[in-house]
């Protein structure tokens, strides 16, 4: 009987710290939490936008920010309805230890390497990146996931923990500026040092050209199709910013055509085509 004593004051005690009354208190909090997170995030994709040479770096302070305003909301509402400075503390840790022995082994490691991530910084919001054969822009980074959008416009999300055990790979590094390259084929008996200077003419004058880094065309023989040899050149260059690759790609190689056709040089598709008519 003593012990049936002892277990039921215990329970007393606990549910004594337990304050019903902050209940609302905690939703209240709640309320402004999500507020806050949404007011942040729009703040400060918003200072990004209008200074541009700065968007990635308001981008990782608000990524920061929102991971601080969750710890601080997730406090306070524990402190509204649990005496933590009193009996409740122990209750909540065994709540907590409860909760994540139930919970997902994969969400538990998502929130995790979520802080791994915001910590070690493989990549960050706003960078381009590489990963299990999809590639676009990072545009959040939470506790449980990664949210990524690609060329086509497609959201793509991935749990956190994917990342610490995969090879992944960031086109700008948390820079604006990216490198892009470019590859020309041309006819073996074409006139290469022409089409050379042609191709970094023709990235020298595209508008997002970044003209902080080098411009670099390199030159090899190359096996086309298994069947006929061809000259191709591989040109590096750098885009002022990772949102205008896709036009940096269609500029420099729309330039490069009209270059090639100016100067009566044929591309290896072209010569191809001629000797299959033939």
């Amino acid at each position: 009987m003593g012990e049936i004593t002892f277990f039921s004051q215990e329970v007393v005690d606990i549910l004594q710290s337990v304050k019903v009354w902050g209940i609302f208190p905690a939703i209240v909090i709640l309320f402004f939490t999500v507020f806050f997170l949404r007011f942040t995030r729009k703040s400060f994709d918003g200072l990004g936008e209008k200074i541009p040479s700065q968007r990635l770096f308001f981008k990782q302070i608000s990524v920061i920010s929102r991971f601080i305003l969750v710890a601080i909301g997730f406090f306070f509402m524990v402190n509204s309805i649990f005496d933590i400075s009193g009996k409740g503390l122990p209750f909540l840790i065994a709540l907590i230890i409860f909760g994540v022995s139930f919970s997902s082994r994969d969400l538990i490691a998502s929130l995790m390497a979520g802080l791994i991530l915001l910590f070690d910084r493989p990549f960050q919001v706003g960078d381009r990146i590489t990963f299990k054969g999809f590639y676009g822009e990072v545009v959040a980074i939470g506790l449980r996931s990664v949210r990524m959008i690609d060329l086509n416009d497609n959201q793509i999300t991935i749990p956190n923990n994917l990342f610490l055990n995969e090879a992944v790979s960031s086109a700008n590094a948390g820079n604006l500026d990216q490198m892009s390259c470019f590859y020309f084929y041309i006819g073996c008996s074409e006139n290469f040092l022409v089409a050379e200077q042609l191709i970094h003419e023709s990235i020298a004058a595209s508008n997002y050209v970044f003209w902080g880094k080098p411009i670099k065309v390199y030159m090899e023989e190359a096996l086309v199709s298994n069947v006929n040899f061809a000259i191709k050149f591989t040109a590096k260059a750098y885009v002022i910013d990772g949102r205008y690759e896709e036009l940096f790609y269609e500029d420099v190689h729309k330039r490069v055509k009209k270059a090639f056709v100016k100067h009566s040089i044929k591309t290896a598709g072209q010569l191809r085509e001629v000797q299959q008519v033939d």
